[in-house]
């Protein structure tokens, strides 16, 4: 009832403020003896939109060795937290919603379909023009189950034709190289843009004061020593062809892409589980299509399709009955080091088809209607070239999500709202027969479906010039990825008994932006936000394994804010502060059993729940070299200690818990010839600081890094 309260509430609004938009209209016309026209970019037309979404220009990132995840770590409200080097898995939060919660988008197109060794982490940022994140309420145009955000990549779409060329190599025996070319045929108008990236490294940091044993094998020391099985070797390239701006279309283009990455697997999901012989290798095949077209139907009608078809393709090897220690030593026994069974290779063959259709209608001047169809099928066959006794399996998990929004423009844009409504389907069929009882088989129909409502609203007011106010909710549901349901065949153990999550989700904000003159810009933004989370999904790992598995949580209340503060002075000094916090807490107050859980109204395990960051950079202009710009950048961030399990769980001065993180990292990045040459040196970890992050796995020390980058436009 509350639910349809407020939708209701939010249309009579939109009503009475058409309807003064259109007394407004009624009055005499000014005439101005001067104007002056103010462009936005993108990044700010976002900012000032009806949901809750921050936009990264990776413009500044692309002459640095930094990767998107550091890129985009920074940003208010967002935490990333890897497992350990260069290509390790990584765990995003939004405003307290974290891990598969999250969605991630190419241009609109799910990430996935570009292969599931694909990630933030080894995308090539020189194709990338900024990054937007929706926080808790996303647009049905997007046709996507996130509960907790999204996270949209969007690549660069310039008109004239380039070459961009790089390579940088650092520490840890870390090298990358990148390379991005439009090329466009003066007859033909078909235009070619090549894409090629390789990333390679050893990860030998430092692990500081790990447990070995001593020289007689009677006991154990404490050690600082290398990593040595941590290799990591990324290779993906990309052929985009098409035209644009043809009568028939707007764009035309067609791809194909291959993605190859190879990882050595050092750890378990806790770093006590120590691998010597294990790795996990993936390579992916694409080809896609997408075509875009406005101006249909007199200007009133745009329509959008694309589709895809991803062959992935993954094997773990876990064929050694040894366990490893950290200085590389081992004993013989007689279970694998992953499983702890026998040994096997096991071949993961996924393959994801994804379609997805948007047409935009016009209703009249500021109205629109926005509907959105989204497939998302993905396979698993399952099979083992090592274990005879592994049953083969074919399982399929499908998605169709369908969406309808009503989108307004009013008070000649100082009003906008937008209203939408989404259906998803699910469809689940498993063969798989290991270990049924654990992987939830018993639970569950063999073949099943079932279907979903989603809805919701978002609204921004601009109060005045500098301060405006934006709203938005959602009544969200998240579909169980193939990830958490199916397990990845090496560290996570399938669950396909997985409920989807279901949560009302809102978010209040204000921004804005004061302009003091002579060059002096200060901006703003403060946000609150409140998550109500049924069956929310959470990895636990089993101590005694090292494994993990996703299950459901039956209730999760995730209430917090989050803000920012950035100072900017002629282009020059550049200063930003931002801080989050938020509060997660278990609210069932039972257990299964009907007995009162002990782990009710506790913080849930494992995940930061207050920090902040903060930046200063200078740019000089014509140091040294003329038309050349000189950019020096410090950034610190703070992380509060946290929990690694339950609080309910042991005595307080037991409790194992993830300490204050501080980290500082300094940049030097150098262009000149207008941007043609750039050449840049950072450090990360500027103090050496012991640092942890997921399940509390040791992060890199000090390291250094250096690029150079040629681009000719």
């Amino acid at each position: 009832m509350k639910r349809k309260t407020i939708i209701l509430i939010a249309i009579a609004l939109s009503f009475v403020a058409h309807n003064v938009a259109a007394q407004s209209s009624l009055q005499d016309t000014v005439v101005l003896d001067n104007a002056t026209v103010t462009a936005k970019t993108r990044e700010q037309q976002l900012r000032e939109g009806a949901y809750a979404v921050s936009a990264v220009s990776i413009r500044s990132q692309v002459a640095t060795l930094q990767s998107l995840t550091q890129a985009i770590d920074r940003t208010s409200g967002i935490r990333i937290r890897e497992e350990g080097g260069v290509g390790s898995d990584f765990d995003l939060s939004i405003n307290g919603m974290s891990g598969n919660s999250i969605r991630y988008f190419l241009d609109g197109m799910p990430l996935d379909a570009k292969g599931t060794g694909m990630t933030l982490a080894n995308l090539p940022v020189n194709i990338i023009d900024r990054v937007e994140i929706y926080k808790g309420v996303i647009p049905a145009s997007f046709g996507s189950d996130a509960l907790g955000g999204a996270v949209n990549i969007i690549t660069n779409r310039r008109a004239s034709d380039f070459l961009d060329l790089s390579y940088g190599l650092g520490s840890f025996h870390t090298h990358k190289g990148d390379f991005a070319a439009q090329y466009t045929g003066k007859k033909t108008g078909l235009i070619l843009r090549p894409v090629i990236s390789a990333s390679y490294s050893k990860n030998d940091y430092i692990m500081r004061a790990v447990k070995v044993r001593n020289e007689d094998h009677s006991g154990f020391v404490v050690k600082d020593l290398p990593r040595f099985h941590d290799g990591y070797l990324s290779l993906f390239g990309q052929l985009e062809a098409g035209v644009a701006d043809r009568r028939w279309a707007d764009e035309f283009f067609v791809s194909a892409s291959v993605s190859k990455v190879d990882k050595e697997v050092q750890t378990g999901a806790t770093q006590s589980y120590v691998y010597g012989k294990v790795e996990r290798n993936t390579m992916s095949y694409n080809f896609a299509a997408r075509y875009l077209k406005t101006g249909l139907l007199d200007d009133r009608l745009g329509v959008t399709a694309s589709v895809s078809q991803t062959q992935d393709h993954s094997v773990t090897i876990d064929t050694t009955y040894r366990r490893y220690y950290w200085d590389g030593t081992y004993i013989d026994g007689s279970l694998s080091e992953i499983r702890g069974r026998g040994k096997s290779m096991r071949h993961f063959y996924r393959p994801m088809t994804i379609a997805r259709g948007n047409l935009d209608f016009k209703l009249a001047q500021g109205h629109s209607l926005t509907l959105n169809y989204q497939l998302n099928r993905t396979g698993n066959r399952q099979s083992d070239e090592v274990d005879k006794s592994f049953v083969p399996t074919r399982d399929v998990l499908a998605k169709h999500v369908v969406g309808l929004s009503y989108n307004q423009s009013l008070m000649e844009g100082r009003m906008t709202n937008a209203i939408f409504v989404k259906d998803y389907i699910n469809h689940l069929h498993v063969e798989q027969s290991e270990d049924s009882k654990r992987i939830g088989l018993p639970d569950i129909k063999p073949d099943d479906a079932q279907n979903y409502i989603g809805y919701g609203l978002g609204s921004r007011f601009d109060i005045t010039a500098s301060l405006s106010a934006k709203a938005s909710y959602e009544h969200s549901v998240r579909l169980p990825i193939s990830r958490e349901v199916l397990g990845n065949g090496s560290t996570i153990f399938p669950n396909v008994a997985l409920k989807p999550e279901i949560s009302e989700n809102v978010n209040l904000g204000v921004f804005g932006a004061l302009d003091l003159g002579g060059g002096h810009v200060i901006s703003y933004e403060a946000n609150g936000f409140l998550r109500l989370v049924d069956n929310f999904i959470q990895a636990t790992v089993s101590e005694t394994e090292g494994m993990m598995q996703y299950v459901n949580v039956d209730a999760v209340h995730i209430k917090g804010v989050d803000g920012s503060l950035r100072y900017d002075w002629a282009g020059r000094l550049h200063l930003a502060v931002n801080a989050s916090y938020d509060d997660c807490r278990d609210m069932r107050e039972f257990t299964q059993a009907g007995r009162p859980s002990v782990t009710y109204r506790n913080r849930t395990p494992n995940r930061p729940w207050a920090f902040a960051n903060a930046e200063a950079s200078y740019t000089f202009h014509n140091v040294g070299l003329k038309d050349s710009r000189l950019r020096l950048t410090v950034d610190y961030q703070w992380v509060h200690w946290f929990y690694l399990t339950w609080a309910a769980y042991g005595s307080a001065s037991t409790k194992a818990m993830v300490p204050t993180q501080h980290l500082t990292n300094a940049s030097l990045a150098y262009s000149w010839h207008g941007g043609r040459y750039n050449l840049s040196f950072e450090c990360t970890n500027l103090l050496n600081a012991l640092a942890y992050d997921n399940y509390m796995l040791q992060k890199p020390g000090r390291a250094f890094f250096v690029k150079f980058r040629l681009f000719l436009q």
